[in-house]
């Protein structure tokens, strides 16, 4: 299938989230986006490929045409299990809010995964293969294992579990101001991925301090992007303080939220 042939195929394939793997500054978490996509269905392009003896899985390569590697190896490359492409929803992606793909999301195809991690949307889309239970690791599925959830190193791609964003949350800013009942704060933030969107959260302000569950208003209504949530906050005393969030539901996976990955910090100078 060509690139005219997939841009003449492209329908609306909705809004959906993508989050750097790598997303860990404590400075900003400025990492991740949302927009609007127009694709076509991997499952689509993958019925039109010839069919291969004990093929189980699907491999999607790319490579900037225009910016060669001189540090490290050239393109990258994720293996998908076939098995789980109707419910995963991938697609190759040709048109961005409406707009032509930009240069830097991978003109002129970049595969979408929606709820994986942004190192498994290979840019620059130039080969798609099926392959069989032998096939190995890519370099790329080895280079993140470590942010992507996985138990090891491992030498088989089919060896990886889906590097899924798991539900996370943090705040992104504290409001002061001034009310009836004197100087409060507002914090505002962010929750976001999960296999389902969650409406409470808990809060905490320093270590060892109790969490404080709170209602996620309005509910959110789709996990493939951010929800906006707020929380108002009376602190004791100036000084630092580290913002920590959890899902209150202890069944609901957030690895991250549970080794810290969000917290933020901020400093109260009036009380």
């Amino acid at each position: 299938m060509s690139v005219d042939d997939l841009v003449r195929r492209a329908r609306p394939m909705g809004a959906h989230l993508i989050e750097c793997s790598g997303n860990n500054n404590p400075a900003n978490f400025g990492l991740m986006s949302v927009a609007e996509w127009d694709g076509v269905p991997l499952t689509e392009v993958i019925a039109a490929l010839r069919p291969q003896p004990n093929a189980n899985g699907v491999l999607v390569s790319g490579v900037d045409p225009d910016q060669p590697s001189r540090t490290s190896i050239a393109g990258a490359s994720w293996v998908f299990p076939l098995a789980s492409l109707d419910s995963l929803g991938a697609f190759l992606g040709v048109r961005m809010n409406g707009d032509v793909l930009p240069l830097d999301h991978g003109r002129p195809v970049r595969l979408a995964v929606p709820g994986w991690y942004g190192c498994s949307w290979i840019k620059w889309v130039d080969e798609i293969r099926l392959v069989d239970a032998s096939e190995p690791a890519t370099s790329q599925m080895r280079e993140f294992a470590a942010r992507t959830h996985q138990t090891a190193v491992h030498d088989l791609a089919g060896a990886y579990a889906p590097p899924v964003i798991q539900t996370a949350a943090t705040a992104v800013r504290v409001e002061k101001r001034l009310g009836s009942s004197g100087l409060e704060y507002r914090v505002v933030g962010i929750v976001w991925g999960g296999a389902r969107a969650v409406d409470r959260l808990a809060i905490r302000f320093s270590d060892g301090e109790a969490w404080v569950p709170f209602d996620v208003c309005p509910a959110p209504a789709n996990p493939a992007i951010w929800s906006l949530w707020s929380y108002r906050w009376k602190p004791v005393a100036p000084g630092v303080y580290s913002i920590a969030l959890k899902v209150p539901d202890s069944t609901v996976p957030q690895r991250r939220l549970e080794s810290g990955y969000y917290v933020r910090q901020v400093r109260i100078d009036e009380v």
